[in-house]
């Protein structure tokens, strides 16, 4: 396995250089307590524990596995001590509501805490990852009650939490789910069904572990209008807030799974579970999306993690290993590094410029929930209204871009990335399930394409589109920056004149499904376009070996992965026939 060394430098350069993130923060009351020495102060004791904690139990971790004995699920040797110090340390509850012991740190800071410990190990992630989530939905939308009683625990990371929506017959189409919920005299309900696919659902890290579970009551109407959300946690709490009672639920079985597999994932049936509604009855899907649209965000950053990990692996191991000699070489030693041959310069580079575009994107991302959450009027219908846009995007582009990227990390080194030893193909299995789960990528297009843009008639892409190209005009006078400003304009027009070939088209049978994906890509590249072009607006003022080596890799980006977006757009305006023009029985 790659031994992590966390891009520090990268990540104050983002927030500090390129986004001026304490200008936002000093502006939004919620986070003026954050300046730049703080913010600087959690890169660095984060990048300290995940570093030496954590990140040495990631390959470990994936030979062991977790594993079910005797009705309990025990995760690998040394994650239960590696959680109780990231737990106590803080670091589970940083982004979380400080009425109730959370940090309240904006999510520009958090989402690059969040890269970290997806790069030191994205099966442990997982159950930190999860447990804000679910603080987030109790938070949005939980009686004060169940508030004052779980937020502190979950926060503290004492107790943890998991999200229980897939049922075997029903996936994506929550709608068919049939567990139920039967309302008791107490007030609380009676929970019975059995879910698939849940992500810590059952562990040993913690003393309780809080599912927030989807079920319908008996009066629900059909479809996903009918859906609640309800608490039930694993052990009911006494009087004085510790656990008490076990509840009536129980992990059947393991999923035997290609990657991740540190992480529990469980087979979970509720037995008349003990539990109590979360928001307004038949309204539990929505109160489900604040903590889906947070976890969405939350894979692309755990692909970033994986990718950043996997460039990282291959750039040493490309500087080590030496075959045959390369153009221009001066012969010196048995041979040369790898390093110096075109194709792997290709893919470091194709690595580098999409890892960097990335990370750039997912700290914009969060600029603007920041300022959804932060600020009040316009700017949070504003900001709100981006996020809608930006998170299909950012969970379904960014782990494309991760399973490629760690595939080039392993085709870099050779026949020693398909052996284990070396940890490269951990990364290719572990990034895989970021394309699948919180909604496939194929969903996450046709949330962009049908439900955003379409949707909305082009409301919320049009705002985004002049953002681009108001900046791409800023910077358009500087020689330096021509490559930049030209490149970003050029996508913008070539995303604005495919998004309105879609719109003539959308009344066609099959069209926005068979365009959906490459539309979404062609809208990534561009979004990277002008991550790129921002950071080489700042780069081009400044000296030194780290901005240079910025401006080199973002001319690389405009050079040779831009241009893909001619051929993506040029397949969408092709129309759906070919896909569709075979028979069933052809297949």
């Amino acid at each position: 396995m790659p031994s992590y060394q966390t891009p520090l430098d990268d990540m104050r350069y983002l927030l500090h250089e390129v986004f001026n993130a304490s200008e936002h923060w000093q502006q939004l009351p919620a986070f003026a307590h954050c300046n730049q020495e703080l913010a600087d102060t959690v890169l660095e004791q984060a990048a300290k524990i995940t570093g030496e904690l954590i990140a040495p139990l990631n390959r470990p971790g994936d030979e062991q596995g977790v594993r079910l004995d005797n009705g309990q699920v025990l995760t690998p040797d040394g994650f239960r001590q590696a959680f109780a110090t990231w737990a106590a340390n803080g670091w589970v509850g940083l982004g979380g509501n400080p009425d109730y012991q959370g940090q309240g740190m904006p999510k520009m800071l958090t989402t690059l805490v969040e890269e970290m410990l997806n790069s030191a190990s994205c099966s442990f992630s997982l159950y930190s990852i999860l447990t804000a989530g679910a603080a987030l939905a109790i938070d949005a939308h939980a009686e004060e009650t169940l508030k004052q009683a779980y937020l502190p625990k979950l926060y503290s990371g004492e107790w943890a939490a998991a999200m229980a929506l897939t049922e075997a017959h029903a996936g994506t189409d929550l709608g068919l789910l049939r567990s139920r919920a039967e309302p008791q005299a107490d007030g609380s309900y009676r929970i019975s069904g059995s879910k698939i696919f849940i992500t810590g659902g059952d562990h040993d890290l913690t003393d309780n572990i809080v599912h927030l579970v989807l079920a319908r009551l008996p009066d629900a109407p059909a479809g996903v209008k009918g859906i609640s959300m309800f608490l039930v946690p694993k052990f009911l709490p006494d009087a004085d807030g510790r656990c008490g009672t076990r509840n009536g639920f129980s992990c059947g079985a393991l999923e035997a799974k290609m990657g991740i597999h540190a992480s529990s994932t469980c087979v979970m049936h509720y037995d008349g579970a003990t539990g109590w509604l979360v928001g307004e009855p038949h309204k539990g899907l929505a109160a489900m999306f604040t903590m889906m649209n947070y976890e969405r965000l939350s894979v692309g950053i755990q692909g970033l993690g994986l990718a950043q990990l996997s460039y990282q692996g291959a750039a040493e191991y490309a500087r080590e290993r030496l075959q045959s000699r390369a153009p221009g070489s001066d012969g010196q030693g048995p041979a040369d590094p790898i390093i110096r041959h075109g194709d792997v310069r290709r893919m470091l580079m194709t690595q580098k410029a999409l890892v960097e575009a990335g990370r750039a994107f997912a700290v914009y991302t969060g600029l603007q929930l920041d300022i959804a959450k932060g600020s009040q009027g316009q700017a949070a219908r504003q900001a709100d209204a981006m996020v809608a846009l930006l998170t299909p995007l950012a969970k379904a582009f960014l782990t494309d871009m991760a399973f490629d990227i760690c595939v080039l990390g392993q085709q870099v080194y050779g026949g020693h990335g398909y052996i284990r030893e070396h940890g490269m193909e951990q990364l290719v299995r572990d990034a895989r399930i970021t394309q699948i789960y919180e909604g496939t990528n194929g969903i996450q297009a046709m949330d962009l394409l049908a439900r955003k843009v379409l949707g909305s008639n082009g409301d919320l892409l049009r705002p985004y589109l002049a953002e681009m190209q108001a900046f791409a005009d800023s910077i358009g006078n500087d020689s330096r920056l021509r490559p930049f400003a030209d490149g970003l304009t050029q996508a913008a027009n070539t995303l604005e004149q495919l998004t309105r070939a879609v719109f003539a088209n959308r009344d066609q049978p099959h069209f926005v499904g068979t365009a959906a994906c490459d539309y979404l890509h062609v809208t990534g590249y561009t979004s990277f376009a002008y991550m790129w072009a921002k950071m080489a607006a700042v780069s081009c003022q400044q000296a030194g070996a780290f901005h240079d080596g910025k401006l080199k890799t973002g001319l690389f980006f405009m050079q040779r992965i831009l241009p893909r977006i001619h051929a993506l757009a040029a397949a969408i305006v092709q129309g759906a026939d070919a896909t569709m023009a075979l028979d069933e029985e052809q297949f």
